[in-house]
Formats: C-alpha cells, sequence, structure tokens
C-alpha cells in the first residue's frame, strides 16, 4: 500500500489531482486551473480529513494566495484563547453539561473538577488511540470518496469493505476508479487497514 497522506491539501480539477501540499501551492495551482478553464470543477480538500477547504478565487493568482493565511498565521489563530482561560497555559474555558452527581464526584477528587476532567480525558484518549485512529481514517476515506466516487462503479461495495477493514477488497473495489481518486483513496485508508499496513 502506498503511505499514509502527508500533504496538508489536495486539490483535483475534475477527477484529476492538480496540487497538493501547503493550502497557498494548492490554491495557486487550482487559481491557474481555472484560468485556463473558467468553468473547471475545482474541489481543495484538507489532504487528512478530506473536510472541503473553501478558497476564494476572485481576482489574479497572487490576490487568492494573499487571502490565504500563512501556516505560522494559522497555527498563532488556533492557538490564540477565547475568552477566560490561563492562555499562557494553552488553557481555554468551556462549557460542560454534568449532572449533579457527575459535579458531586469532581468535587471530591484531588485537584478540583479541572484536573479530574484533565485526567479523565487523557487517560481516555490513551485507550482509545488505536480506535480513534481507525475511526478518523475511515471518516476521512469516506468522506472524500462519497464527494470523488459517490456515483462511480461498486462505490458502495468499496465503503463496506472500509468499514469492515477489508483491505484486499477495498482495492479490488476502486481498481478501475480514476488513478488520482483511487490512489488519494488508498492513501487515506492505510491507517483504517493497520493489519494490512
Amino acid at each position: 500500500m502506498n503511505p499514509a497522506p502527508k500533504a496538508a491539501y489536495i486539490a483535483f480539477e475534475g477527477d484529476r489531482c492538480i496540487g497538493r501540499g501547503d493550502l497557498r501551492d494548492v490554491a495557486r495551482s487550482a487559481k491557474q486551473a481555472l484560468g485556463r478553464q473558467p468553468d473547471a470543477s475545482i474541489l481543495i480538500f484538507n489532504g487528512r480529513t478530506s473536510a472541503p477547504v473553501e478558497v476564494d478565487f476572485r481576482g489574479s493568482v497572487d490576490d487568492v494566495v494573499a487571502r490565504i493565511p500563512s501556516a505560522a498565521d494559522e497555527d498563532t489563530a488556533v492557538a490564540a484563547p477565547r475568552g477566560p482561560g490561563r492562555p499562557k497555559l494553552g488553557v481555554v474555558a468551556r462549557e460542560i453539561t454534568l449532572l449533579p452527581r457527575h459535579w458531586d464526584w469532581l468535587a471530591q477528587q484531588k485537584g478540583g473538577a479541572s484536573v479530574a476532567i484533565r485526567k479523565l480525558v487523557d487517560e481516555a484518549r490513551r485507550n482509545n488511540e488505536g480506535g480513534d485512529r481507525l475511526r478518523l481514517a475511515q471518516e476521512a476515506a469516506y468522506r472524500f470518496m462519497s464527494t470523488m466516487a459517490g456515483n462511480r462503479p461498486h462505490f458502495e461495495e468499496a465503503a463496506r469493505a472500509l468499514f469492515a477493514g477489508d483491505a484486499k477488497r477495498f482495492a479490488q473495489l476502486i481498481a478501475e476508479w480514476p488513478a488520482d481518486v483511487r490512489d488519494h483513496a488508498m492513501r487515506l485508508v492505510v491507517p483504517a487497514f493497520p493489519r494490512e499496513a
């Protein structure tokens, strides 16, 4: 199998991959493709989650690229605290809803509710790491496949093979899909088939 996806973003013009990597580079490739063919169908995806990415293609290539924050700006924006919390530690206050018995139990824990909740979350993350990785890989692959190959032959059977963990059947079912779509789907499913990797 191919290695797991490394590209942060990937763009398709129809069934053909036209760019992968940094969002600015991908947007540049997409805008250039639109310059050659204004009615082209361009889709940009997050390379790991397959979430669609919206890009404002108005103006020149430089205009499009200038509107996209740099990777450093994105990291800063994500790290910036919103509202109360302990900004130097990266703590952001959010609201959760618990039953009174949960609050009573949390209040009795050493360090208080916040410490107890952080410990519970960390423990759950450790215990579910493999399952979470599998689920996220399946969801990313399915999201991509639904958008790019939902009308292709064997789509439903391939989706069943994906969620059943049947790598061999999955590869057989998507073998006739357009090469770039098939290859990216195969990259996405690597973590979903850990026994096959």
